[in-house]
């Protein structure tokens, strides 16, 4: 049997998602609107649960955005559920779950970058160091030192009370 590591309880993955949506605020303060973009499936759930912290803690107008993209073969791949004009010369976070060779990250960036943006930034969960594409998380839960063989699962339900990370 496969040796399961808890890496994230699910008291742990609240915090660090509370954490990153205070960074997000304080990084956009003076912005009057600002777009979560989640890449599905786990990433959009993030996005979903850091958009709703940010409507607690500020008067931010969020607008949550679903990014969709062929992880396997991401190149033309990547669609948005919103338009070029709803995302325009807005400040723009793209949300993951895991940040591992970087390949989604760095689709899901060129993506956005056809309008001009007022700011851009990523947050993942999860940062690993095995990036084969030059991006970085500009908000993350945790960052990982791991071998490549190693495999991170996030496990983010319905109820957060059943959320995990683990490492196997």
């Amino acid at each position: 049997m496969e040796q399961k590591n808890i890496i994230l309880n699910s008291t742990e993955i609240s915090n660090k998602i509370r954490r990153i949506a205070f960074q997000i605020y304080e990084t956009n303060v003076t912005e009057s609107e600002i777009v979560i973009a989640g890449i599905v499936d786990k990433g959009f759930v993030l996005a979903e649960r850091i958009a709703s912290i940010l409507k607690e803690i500020s008067t931010m107008k969020v607008i949550l955005c679903k990014v969709t993209m062929n992880k396997e073969k991401p190149l033309g791949s990547v669609k948005s559920d919103l338009s070029k004009e709803e995302y325009s010369n807005k400040a723009l976070v793209l949300v993951d779950d895991v940040l591992n060779t970087g390949s989604s990250l760095v689709y899901g960036v060129s993506y956005f970058l056809d309008v001009p943006l007022k700011k851009f930034k990523t947050a993942v969960l999860v940062n690993r160091n095995h990036k084969r594409f030059p991006i970085k998380a500009d908000f993350k839960g945790i960052s990982l030192s791991t071998s490549l063989q190693n495999h991170i699962t996030v496990h983010l339900d319905d109820d957060p009370i059943n959320d995990h990370v683990y490492l196997n």
